[in-house]
């Protein structure tokens, strides 16, 4: 997160639209850390940075993002697959899972995406592959669960950005809380799902 900070300090709002979009695509750098290193900068230099505008910029840049991966899966179809980039991103294997978990979930598993970062791109390139969902819906399920996850992270560094040694263990703690509502969501629609089925059979 220092690197992220510093890099931040150095390029603004710029490099925090970079950094955002290129996580879109699957980069490994943690989205959840590059917005509290957003909200870090507007704490530390408010004269030069409001927090306010890094929430706007961080929610262009994170749907910017996803966007990317939804069209490189719509234009190119699995042809995408032939790149080795892209391999590494989505393989053959996740590409079956994010399937099925459309055909059982439909766009559920689209809100949910956003909150699994080693899925969440998968999960965008698949959506534009398989031409389930319309561009139009796809960014506004998106944007329903960004408006929940970006501005805790950006207000929390804002917040934290005179103590990191607290920032860091509120990080841990935020995605902590994050995994565990994630799998009580995915046990609930389990359980939901097995019950209609019971009562089509």
């Amino acid at each position: 997160m220092e690197f992220l900070i510093s890099f931040f300090t150095d390029y603004g709002y710029w490099a925090v639209l970079f950094v955002l979009i290129i996580c879109g695509f699957g980069v490994p750098i943690p989205e959840d850390i590059t917005l509290v290193s957003g909200g870090v900068i507007a704490g530390l230099y408010p004269e030069s940075i409001n927090v306010h505008m890094m929430l706007l910029v961080s929610m262009f840049g994170v749907l910017a993002g996803d966007s990317c991966m939804y069209w490189l899966g719509r234009i190119y179809g699995t042809k995408i697959l032939r790149f080795r980039l892209m391999r590494k991103i989505v393989t053959l294997k996740r590409l079956k899972m994010v399937r099925e978990k459309f055909a059982q979930y439909g766009n559920r598993v689209l809100f949910i995406a956003r909150f699994l970062p080693g899925l969440r791109a998968p999960i965008y390139m698949v959506s534009g592959i398989t031409r389930r969902v319309s561009y139009t819906r796809f960014v506004f399920i998106d944007f329903c669960a960004a408006i929940i996850s970006v501005p805790i992270w950006v207000y929390l560094g804002e917040f934290g950005a005179k103590n990191l040694d607290w920032l860091h263990e509120q990080i841990q703690r935020g995605q902590m809380v994050i995994y565990v509502l994630i799998a009580a969501v995915a046990l609930f629609l389990v359980w939901k799902w097995r019950k209609s089925k019971k009562q089509g059979d």
